[in-house]
Protein backbone atom coordinates (compact mmCIF):
# COMPACT_ATOMS: atom_id res chain seq x y z
CA UNK A 1 0.00 0.00 0.00
CA UNK A 2 2.06 2.77 -1.10
CA UNK A 3 -0.14 5.30 -2.31
CA UNK A 4 -2.86 7.58 -0.95
CA UNK A 5 -5.72 6.41 -2.66
CA UNK A 6 -4.75 3.09 -1.78
CA UNK A 7 -4.61 3.74 2.41
CA UNK A 8 -7.76 5.61 1.99
CA UNK A 9 -9.49 2.85 0.19
CA UNK A 10 -8.59 0.25 2.53
CA UNK A 11 -9.24 2.57 5.70
CA UNK A 12 -12.92 2.68 4.15
CA UNK A 13 -12.57 -1.21 3.24
CA UNK A 14 -12.04 -2.01 6.97
CA UNK A 15 -14.68 0.32 7.89
CA UNK A 16 -17.00 -1.73 5.81
CA UNK A 17 -15.96 -5.17 7.22
CA UNK A 18 -16.96 -3.91 10.84
CA UNK A 19 -20.07 -2.50 9.76
CA UNK A 20 -18.85 0.73 10.88
CA UNK A 21 -20.66 3.86 9.13
CA UNK A 22 -18.92 6.81 8.63
CA UNK A 23 -18.83 10.43 6.40
CA UNK A 24 -16.02 12.42 5.71
CA UNK A 25 -16.22 15.90 6.64
CA UNK A 26 -13.59 18.64 6.83
CA UNK A 27 -11.27 19.68 4.37
CA UNK A 28 -12.02 16.94 2.30
CA UNK A 29 -15.59 17.24 1.98
CA UNK A 30 -15.14 21.23 1.34
CA UNK A 31 -12.87 20.20 -1.67
CA UNK A 32 -15.94 18.06 -2.80
CA UNK A 33 -18.30 20.57 -2.83
CA UNK A 34 -16.49 23.59 -2.94
CA UNK A 35 -12.71 24.78 -4.43
CA UNK A 36 -10.19 21.54 -4.23
CA UNK A 37 -7.17 22.00 -2.20
CA UNK A 38 -4.17 20.04 -1.08
CA UNK A 39 -4.47 18.65 2.72
CA UNK A 40 -2.37 17.01 4.92
CA UNK A 41 -4.96 15.18 6.70
CA UNK A 42 -8.87 13.82 6.39
CA UNK A 43 -11.73 13.87 8.48
CA UNK A 44 -14.65 11.07 9.11
CA UNK A 45 -16.40 10.77 11.73
CA UNK A 46 -17.42 7.04 12.71
CA UNK A 47 -20.19 4.97 14.38
CA UNK A 48 -17.60 2.63 15.61
CA UNK A 49 -18.37 0.35 18.98
CA UNK A 50 -15.48 0.74 21.29
CA UNK A 51 -15.16 -2.60 21.61
CA UNK A 52 -14.63 -2.95 18.10
CA UNK A 53 -11.35 -1.21 18.26
CA UNK A 54 -8.48 -3.66 18.68
CA UNK A 55 -10.32 -5.28 15.52
CA UNK A 56 -10.36 -2.01 13.85
CA UNK A 57 -6.47 -1.55 14.30
CA UNK A 58 -5.88 -5.19 13.45
CA UNK A 59 -7.60 -5.04 10.03
CA UNK A 60 -5.51 -1.77 9.31
CA UNK A 61 -2.31 -3.80 9.60
CA UNK A 62 1.08 -2.78 9.59
CA UNK A 63 0.84 -0.37 6.53
CA UNK A 64 -1.02 2.58 9.76
CA UNK A 65 0.63 3.77 13.04
CA UNK A 66 -2.65 3.01 15.02
CA UNK A 67 -2.52 2.84 18.49
CA UNK A 68 -5.74 1.13 20.14
CA UNK A 69 -4.97 1.92 23.74
CA UNK A 70 -4.99 6.05 22.42
CA UNK A 71 -8.29 4.85 20.66
CA UNK A 72 -10.19 3.57 22.93
CA UNK A 73 -9.12 6.27 25.42
CA UNK A 74 -10.44 9.23 23.10
CA UNK A 75 -13.16 7.44 22.06
CA UNK A 76 -14.96 6.67 25.67
CA UNK A 77 -14.14 10.77 26.48
CA UNK A 78 -16.04 11.43 23.14
CA UNK A 79 -12.68 12.65 21.40
CA UNK A 80 -11.00 12.22 17.82
CA UNK A 81 -7.62 10.17 17.40
CA UNK A 82 -5.91 9.60 14.59
CA UNK A 83 -4.37 7.00 12.40
CA UNK A 84 -1.38 7.77 10.25
CA UNK A 85 -0.08 6.18 6.73
CA UNK A 86 3.21 5.10 7.20
CA UNK A 87 4.14 4.94 3.40
CA UNK A 88 2.44 8.86 2.92
CA UNK A 89 2.81 10.49 6.36
CA UNK A 90 -1.31 11.13 5.89
CA UNK A 91 -2.82 11.36 8.83
CA UNK A 92 -6.39 10.12 9.61
CA UNK A 93 -8.58 11.96 11.85
CA UNK A 94 -11.17 9.64 13.50
CA UNK A 95 -14.15 11.40 15.33
CA UNK A 96 -16.77 9.45 17.43
CA UNK A 97 -20.18 9.68 15.93
CA UNK A 98 -22.05 11.88 19.29
CA UNK A 99 -25.31 11.65 20.37
CA UNK A 100 -26.40 15.46 20.24
CA UNK A 101 -29.20 15.98 17.67
CA UNK A 102 -27.15 17.94 15.00
CA UNK A 103 -24.64 14.91 14.80
CA UNK A 104 -27.53 12.39 14.09
CA UNK A 105 -28.76 15.24 12.16
CA UNK A 106 -25.64 15.62 9.84
CA UNK A 107 -24.57 11.71 9.83
CA UNK A 108 -28.37 10.70 8.54
CA UNK A 109 -27.73 13.36 5.63
CA UNK A 110 -24.47 12.03 4.42
CA UNK A 111 -24.51 10.98 1.06
CA UNK A 112 -22.07 8.63 -1.59
CA UNK A 113 -19.92 11.17 -3.77
CA UNK A 114 -17.16 10.54 -6.19
CA UNK A 115 -13.62 12.54 -5.38
CA UNK A 116 -10.35 12.96 -5.92
CA UNK A 117 -8.98 14.49 -3.18
CA UNK A 118 -6.94 11.03 -3.17
CA UNK A 119 -5.14 11.36 -6.36
CA UNK A 120 -7.13 9.19 -8.22
CA UNK A 121 -11.73 8.89 -8.15
CA UNK A 122 -12.90 7.09 -5.15
CA UNK A 123 -16.19 6.64 -4.30
CA UNK A 124 -16.90 7.60 -0.40
CA UNK A 125 -19.61 8.66 2.15
CA UNK A 126 -19.33 12.43 2.53
CA UNK A 127 -21.07 14.83 4.50
CA UNK A 128 -23.41 17.10 2.18
CA UNK A 129 -22.72 20.86 1.32
CA UNK A 130 -25.11 22.47 4.18
CA UNK A 131 -23.07 20.09 6.76
CA UNK A 132 -19.42 21.27 5.46
CA UNK A 133 -20.49 24.73 5.70
CA UNK A 134 -22.57 24.60 9.06
CA UNK A 135 -19.07 22.58 10.89
CA UNK A 136 -16.89 24.67 9.00
CA UNK A 137 -18.40 27.79 10.07
CA UNK A 138 -18.07 25.64 13.79
CA UNK A 139 -14.32 25.31 13.49
CA UNK A 140 -13.77 29.22 12.24
CA UNK A 141 -15.79 30.18 15.39
CA UNK A 142 -13.86 27.70 17.66
CA UNK A 143 -10.45 28.96 15.77
CA UNK A 144 -10.78 32.57 16.95
CA UNK A 145 -12.72 33.73 13.63
CA UNK A 146 -8.98 33.83 12.07
CA UNK A 147 -8.51 31.11 9.87
CA UNK A 148 -8.01 32.95 6.01
CA UNK A 149 -8.56 29.35 5.28
CA UNK A 150 -11.22 28.00 6.71
CA UNK A 151 -13.21 30.70 5.57
CA UNK A 152 -12.20 30.13 1.97
CA UNK A 153 -13.29 26.31 2.01
CA UNK A 154 -16.38 27.91 3.14
CA UNK A 155 -16.80 30.65 0.90
CA UNK A 156 -15.76 27.48 -1.61
CA UNK A 157 -18.58 25.75 -1.10
CA UNK A 158 -20.94 28.71 -0.88
CA UNK A 159 -19.80 29.64 -4.48
CA UNK A 160 -20.20 26.52 -6.27
CA UNK A 161 -23.52 25.32 -4.40
CA UNK A 162 -25.33 28.54 -3.59
CA UNK A 163 -28.25 27.83 -5.37
CA UNK A 164 -28.99 24.42 -4.75
CA UNK A 165 -28.13 25.01 -0.57
CA UNK A 166 -30.71 24.16 1.66
CA UNK A 167 -30.90 27.73 2.92
CA UNK A 168 -33.81 26.52 5.12
CA UNK A 169 -31.53 23.75 6.89
CA UNK A 170 -28.31 26.18 7.16
CA UNK A 171 -31.08 28.51 9.15
CA UNK A 172 -32.46 25.90 11.46
CA UNK A 173 -29.01 24.82 12.89
CA UNK A 174 -27.07 28.04 12.60
CA UNK A 175 -28.75 29.09 15.84
CA UNK A 176 -28.67 26.06 17.32
CA UNK A 177 -25.02 25.65 16.92
CA UNK A 178 -24.39 29.35 17.85
CA UNK A 179 -22.87 30.42 14.11
CA UNK A 180 -25.97 32.28 12.87
CA UNK A 181 -24.33 35.50 12.51
CA UNK A 182 -21.62 33.70 10.31
CA UNK A 183 -23.99 32.30 8.13
CA UNK A 184 -25.60 35.94 7.72
CA UNK A 185 -22.20 37.51 6.82
CA UNK A 186 -21.40 34.33 4.47
CA UNK A 187 -24.84 35.00 2.57
CA UNK A 188 -24.38 38.95 2.54
CA UNK A 189 -20.76 38.49 1.10
CA UNK A 190 -22.27 35.65 -1.48
CA UNK A 191 -24.45 38.57 -2.27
Amino acid sequence: MKTLAEAFSRLLEVLDLLEADYLVGGSVASSVHGISRPTMDADLVINLNTERIDEFVSLLGSDFYADAGMLRESWAAGRPANVIHYATSYKFDLFPLQGDAYSQAEFARRRFVETRSFGEPLECCVATAEDTILRKLLWYRKGGESSERQWNDIRGVMRLKGPALDLTYLRTWAPELGVLDLLRRLLIEAG
